[in-house]
């Protein structure tokens, strides 16, 4: 039997999904912050409201 065909296929797949996952929600709290900081007319040029943030 190789070495191969007794080595698990994925080992860190989870670990991976589990970063990806961690670093998205990252994206979108920081995302956020940024928005609610900038003032209305600054978010009209952006073309959002108040109300979509």
């Amino acid at each position: 039997m190789e070495f191969n065909e007794n080595r698990a296929k994925r080992p860190f797949v989870v670990f991976i999904w589990l970063w990806k996952a961690i670093k998205n929600a990252y994206r979108i709290h920081r995302t956020r912050r940024i928005l609610q900081r900038m003032s209305d007319e600054q978010l009209k040029d952006v073309g959002l409201t108040r109300h979509d943030i």
